[in-house]
């Protein structure tokens, strides 16, 4: 079943808007307009169907490039969903639409628990799908029939995470049948040449539900004698009147996590005062439960507003089988009510026409953007299956550039996939910048008893005072990004790993000037590459995201690091000897008389250099970037690569390190050609 695809050319939008819509300045706020539930799909002619998107309801209103979103009860999304107000802007429209913020699974099915616990876009794919517009470029358009609306609606262009919640072709029990078998909450029959009435719950919109939700409203909790759990159960109600009634416990579907999330948001509404009109009897028995476990309750307010599943609710309004969905914190509790389906009978007359059809789309994979987002200044989030708290996220660290500790963290988080396979198993030294790169800073190698008991530590025994200590190791993005917590902003593997200590997997040739020029460091790159093609030896540059160039070249953990500082002695020899104007090897930097030092002693146990992708704690907030060898000419410099930009190079290019960690050379066979062409 095909989509039925609605073109509108610019000549008839404008048309519609110009006789249809009503010259009106733009509005300040508009209450929704609301469906009606009802029990089954209607099959009458002239509806429309589109999927009931199970997530926030929101309006955006965009006003000469001023954005605001607004929840139902007229609360601001601005700052909580920060990637669809970003899209928005960028969006370039003078417009008022209305839709729902959902969070998309990777079957591209709405998940409201994802949309419950989201806080920044690790945390799930966020998409503002639109099913209205009700204002355009000056017009009011909430006179204009639905179906004219929608063809407005897609000569907007909504593209990106903004999209069209688009009609179906089907009947609507086939949409129906399909939409519970995808697993979505539910549809919408909506009349084509219905109005949009604010603030009103319309029988011209209807929703029909594939799982029974209901909206309740916390009145208290328990706690079991003995229980861990933050608290055993809700006891949640709804207003009859004025009247507060208890009508459910529900103490299933929360993690620990969710349970102490809550009770911190309910804190502020705690009471004395049973707020039910008769105390719930929450410790009561039953032929189920003869002898229930002593419990303690807590009052609140009845003012926040949480929603269930269930399997049936009875003629009195008694509910089996709840289960906690989430919060619904863009609702006030004067609006829950409770939600009886009203047979279709009493809606539509019955008959069997077409109305349009869609499946859904599988969201393209997630991509990487922020773990920690820009509005909390402590957050705790949950890597790899470790709660890690985050702290001091605004903290300046590049304060030329305006670049916080939070950007630095989202930066790992970016780029932990590609840099992970050069730090993943090695002994870290800690360069620490507490303080960013103005401040303080100092090193670190021992964390034994200092780092969490998941993070892998390395032994080694400390010669100058006598005592064993522990390198810690990275192991893991979670791990990665402990490291950038501690304000390590540059990251400095080994080049060996933990189950070959002694085996580096590359040798590294560090061209590190001191007087020169970019333009010479260059030139001993392409020196040491021509050297190293001679002896049909493979190499990989990158830059040092400081002053210089690294060269690596695989040795596949095979050859130990005596082997692998000689291999790049005598490469350094054969560099400083083409180039002897303003290179050396002289280990003391007097010696060196302002000349760029080839250094091959980064070949030694436990010496490090800046890792791939690494940033650097320089102005501009540069990065240790990987190069393609013909990159290496005029117009490269040191600030070609940095926070702002590396991302963006990685999706282009890809990781261009991945050679490094090959097999390696044959370091005998590449001895005997520098012998053999270039003399001992």
């Amino acid at each position: 079943m095909k989509a039925k695809k609605t073109t509108v050319s610019k000549t008839s939008t404008t048309n519609n808007t110009a006789t249809k819509g009503v010259a009106a300045p733009f509005p300040a706020d508009i209450k929704p307009m609301l469906a009606t539930l009802v029990s089954e799909p209607v099959e009458e002619e002239g509806w429309l169907y589109e999927v009931k998107w199970d997530g926030f309801r929101a309006l955006a209103y965009i006003n000469e490039g001023i954005v605001e979103i607004r929840s139902r009860n007229n609360k601001s999304f601005n700052e909580k969903f920060y990637p669809v107000y970003n899209a928005l802007q960028q969006w370039g429209k003078d417009i008022v639409v209305d839709g729902e913020i959902v969070v998309l699974n990777k079957k591209g099915v709405p998940d409201f628990g994802g949309l419950q616990n989201w806080r920044s876009e690790a945390d799930g794919q966020l998409a503002y799908y639109l099913f209205d517009i009700l204002w355009l470029n000056g017009k009011d358009l909430m006179r204009v029939p639905l179906q004219e609306r929608r063809e407005l609606l897609r000569s907007v262009s909504p593209q990106g995470l903004i999209k069209l919640s688009e009609n179906f072709e089907a009947t609507g029990n086939e949409f129906f049948a399909l939409a519970d078998k995808m697993g979505l909450e539910g549809i919408m029959a909506k009349k084509a040449d219905s109005l949009y009435v604010p603030d009103a719950r319309s029988k011209d919109w209807l929703k029909i539900k594939t799982e029974k939700h209901q909206e309740l409203i916390i009145g208290g909790y328990t706690k079991n004698e003995g229980t861990p759990k933050p608290f055993s159960a809700l006891l949640l109600g709804w207003f009859i009147g004025n009247e507060f009634h208890h009508v459910t416990p529900v103490g299933t579907g929360f993690t620990v996590k969710l349970q102490k999330e809550i009770l911190e948001k309910l804190e502020p509404l705690k009471t004395t005062t049973c707020p039910f009109k008769h105390v719930p009897a929450y410790n009561k028995a039953s032929r189920f439960r003869p002898n229930p476990p002593k419990a303690d309750v807590v009052w609140v307010r009845p003012e926040m507003v949480c929603e269930i599943s269930y399997r049936e609710m009875t003629k009195d309004g008694s509910i089996r089988h709840p289960s906690f969905r989430g919060l619904r914190e863009d609702k006030n509790a004067t609006e829950v009510v409770r939600e009886i389906p009203a047979p279709i009978t009493e809606i539509v007359n019955d008959e069997n026409k077409l109305v349009k059809k869609k499946v859904l789309a599988t969201p393209v994979e997630q991509e990487r953007k922020t773990l920690l987002n820009p509005n909390e200044e402590t957050q705790v989030k949950n890597v790899g299956g470790h709660d890690m708290k985050f702290t001091n996220l605004s903290k300046i660290y590049w304060p030329d550039d305006n670049v916080t500790k939070r950007d630095m963290i989202n930066y790992y988080y970016q780029v932990a996939p590609y840099m992970l396979p050069y730090v993943k198993d090695r002994p870290q030294t800690l360069n620490r910048f507490p303080h960013g790169i103005k401040g303080e800073t100092f090193y670190q190698k021992d964390v034994k008893g200092k780092a969490p008991e998941w993070i892998k530590t390395f032994p080694y025994h400390s010669y100058t005072d006598g005592r064993d200590k522990e390198f810690l190791v990275c192991t893991d993005e979670a791990s990665l990004l402990y490291i950038a917590s501690l304000g390590c902003i540059e990251i400095n593997p080994w080049s060996s790993r933990t189950e070959k200590p002694d085996n580096p997997d590359w040798c590294i040739i560090d061209l590190d000037p001191d007087k020169n020029t970019f333009e010479q460091v260059m030139e001993a790159a392409c020196v040491t590459k021509q050297i190293l093609d001679a002896i049909e030896v493979t190499a990989y540059p990158k830059t040092s995201g400081s002053t210089g160039l690294h060269i690596y070249i695989p040795f596949g953990a095979k050859y130990t690091y005596e082997d692998s500082k000689e291999f790049g002695r005598k490469l350094a020899k054969l560099i400083h000897a083409q180039l002897p104007d303003f290179t050396s090897i002289e280990r003391k930097v007097v010696d060196r008389q302002g000349k760029m030092y080839i250094d091959f002693l980064q070949n030694r146990p436990q010496a490090t250099v800046a890792g791939p992708y690494s940033l650097r704690p320089k102005q501009g907030a540069t990065v240790s970037m990987p190069l393609h060898w013909d990159e290496i000419k005029l117009g490269l410099t040191i600030k070609s690569f940095t926070i702002f930009n590396a991302v963006d190079r990685l999706k282009e290019q890809g990781d261009l390190f991945t050679g490094v960690l090959g097999e390696g050379i044959d370091l005998e066979k590449a001895l005997q050609k520098l012998e053999s062409m270039f003399g001992g």
